[in-house]
């Protein structure tokens, strides 16, 4: 039983660690997270091929963090069964958001292509319409944070209690639920104000990494989870 448990959360740290991997060489070959939309919209100009592969990479990386969320589920599901369904329905929430937000980059693309159909447009007006759409999907992905961010409560709070990880990653992923929830607001209602937002990415990057070298390098204690209230 130990064995399975193991295999469990290996493979959930497995797939985080893909996960976090694919995001790097994703913008690292699009140029669309961590990047200003005028900068995206000239790495599609001279680079579109890369920005191509970009996004198919991203939208690839999502889905196996919803495969990395189904493991964590799997394997947190005996300390609570309710909180642990809420965490993977949470990310569930987020993967639809942001993967419907994709379709923005693609747009863009498709306005700087060049076809035929859009030579009725000026060239600058293509671009400003691209810059819009890669703003929108700047938008959709802080509005995907928000169930992104919120699954972090349950998740952090099931791994402290869990009795077969240790409790101080639980407390980084509540932590970085906080943070979430700083950078949200701090997006929407501060945009001239980035530099609240730089210790939560801090705080965000220790808590997952740490969850996903834990769980694929050392696995789980060999105890039995504690048992939430109520729960089987």
């Amino acid at each position: 039983m130990m064995n399975s448990i193991n295999k469990t959360a290996r493979m959930a740290g497995l797939f985080y660690f893909i996960y976090v991997i694919a995001s790097i060489i994703a913008d690292l070959f699009g140029h669309f997270v961590f990047a200003d939309a005028s900068t995206t919209v000239n790495h599609i100009i001279t680079h579109e091929s890369l920005f191509r592969t970009g996004v198919v990479i991203s939208l690839f990386s999502y889905v196996f963090f919803l495969l990395a969320a189904w493991y964590l589920y799997a394997l947190l599901k005996p300390v609570n069964d309710t909180l642990a369904l809420l965490f993977l329905l949470l990310n569930l929430g987020g993967f639809a958001i942001i993967v419907y937000s994709h379709l923005n980059l693609f747009s863009s693309l498709t306005l700087l292509s060049g076809v035929d159909y859009l030579k009725v447009f000026q060239p600058d007006q293509l671009q400003a319409q691209a810059t819009l759409f890669i703003n929108l999907y700047k938008t959709g992905s802080t509005i995907a944070q928000i169930p992104f961010g919120i699954w972090l409560l349950p998740l952090g709070y099931l791994v402290f209690k869990s009795g077969f990880l240790p409790k101080i990653l639980g407390i980084f992923l509540i932590a970085d639920f906080c943070g979430e929830m700083i950078l949200i607001i701090q997006h929407f209602l501060l945009p001239g104000c980035e530099v609240i937002s730089y210790p939560c990415w801090v705080i965000g990057f220790i808590a997952e990494v740490s969850l996903t070298l834990w769980l694929l390098i050392k696995g789980v204690k060999d105890q039995k989870p504690a048992l939430a209230d109520g729960h089987k």
